[in-house]
């Protein structure tokens, strides 16, 4: 195994799915490095550095920089699909979904259902999300509550490098499209990723981060980590958490919560959207509703607040879930035996 960071695991991942398959393609603003650029200094592969060298490597007929347009990016990469190609198209900020939605919702997301199962759409629409980067309200949010909800994408959110490797190299070779939502935060982690070329993570197979029988505790994105050091710090009280990291929101691993819930009893779900309409509330309402006679305490949830991400970065420590905050509300489900 290579120890890697999660960019670079990223990039690789994708580097060697363009080496094996002629169809995949890349594009989005700046993936080259600037606009008709040849591929110079400035080629650093897009402001996260996850295409460096492409250009050099494939051309510019598979390593597409494109406008500043987000509706033109998602259409032109559904379009690529329904072509035969397998696009695997950058939105810089997952912010900006919004000006692609209708490509996005009432294209991409419905082309199999509406051509009646004779047309497949592999996209995979790979977005950069979330806070702690004191990036202010239009470029720290989280968006995974949004897609999660639209019939006909698959959203993945991988933490590790080794998920993040696994998990894009499943979405490439899928028929159907993904959001592929990686958190900021992570993209300077590193950690051992397989050798193996064909090292896949199946969808709909969440990862127990920690293990343990006292509460469960689910997480997406950069909560898993501060989810594991919530559990860490409780261990040293005796106070075991199951740590769940779903992998992929939809499809999700209910089973896996589920079975989690049934050994501890009680459950703290961890989200940095804001709270009305998330997934921290739909899953709350998944236990309550088909696992309810396995609870010994209220659901817990740890979100942002229903406030835009503050700039100042005090405001946004603030705003954000934090270990201390997620390991004060398992405490709080063990006032209740």
């Amino acid at each position: 195994m290579a120890k890697l960071m999660y960019r670079d695991a990223i990039r690789n991942t994708i580097f060697q799915e363009m080496q094996r398959d002629q169809r995949v393609v890349v594009l989005g603003e700046d993936v080259v490095g600037g606009m008709g650029t040849a591929g110079g200094p400035e080629a650093i592969g897009g402001i996260w550095s996850t295409s460096t060298g492409f250009y050099e490597a494939f051309g510019p007929d598979r390593v597409i920089d494109t406008p500043i347009s987000e509706s033109a990016i998602m259409g032109a990469a559904g379009g690529l699909a329904l072509a035969g190609k397998r696009p695997v198209a950058e939105i810089m900020f997952a912010d900006f979904i919004g000006v692609s939605m209708d490509q996005l919702w009432n294209q991409i997301a419905k082309f199999r259902y509406m051509f009646g199962g004779k047309s497949v759409c592999p996209v995979v629409i790979r977005m950069p999300c979330g806070a702690g980067y004191n990036a202010a309200a239009q470029h720290s949010q989280m968006i995974h509550q949004f897609v999660t909800n639209m019939p006909g994408l698959k959203v993945v959110m991988p933490v590790t490098p080794a998920d993040a490797c696994g998990l894009l190299r499943q979405a490439i070779r899928d028929d159907d499209p993904v959001v592929f939502l990686e958190h900021k935060f992570l993209y300077s982690m590193t950690g051992e990723v397989p050798d193996d070329p064909d090292f896949l993570v199946r969808f709909g197979h969440a990862r127990l981060a920690r293990a343990g029988e006292d509460v469960t505790i689910v997480a997406t994105g950069m909560m898993v980590g501060y989810a594991e050091t919530a559990a860490d710090d409780l261990a040293q009280d005796g106070i075991g958490c199951d740590v769940i990291d779903l992998r992929t929101t939809s499809p999700l691993d209910e089973e896996a919560i589920f079975d989690s819930v049934e050994v501890t009893g009680r459950l703290v779900v961890v989200d940095e959207a804001p709270p009305r309409c998330s997934l921290a509330t739909d899953i709350s309402a998944l236990v309550a509703q088909k696992a309810f006679a396995s609870l010994k305490a209220p659901i817990e949830m740890v979100t942002a607040p229903h406030t835009p991400v503050p700039f100042a970065r005090e405001l946004e420590s603030a705003y954000l879930p934090s270990p201390a905050k997620i390991a004060a509300a398992a405490r709080k489900t063990l006032e209740y035996r």
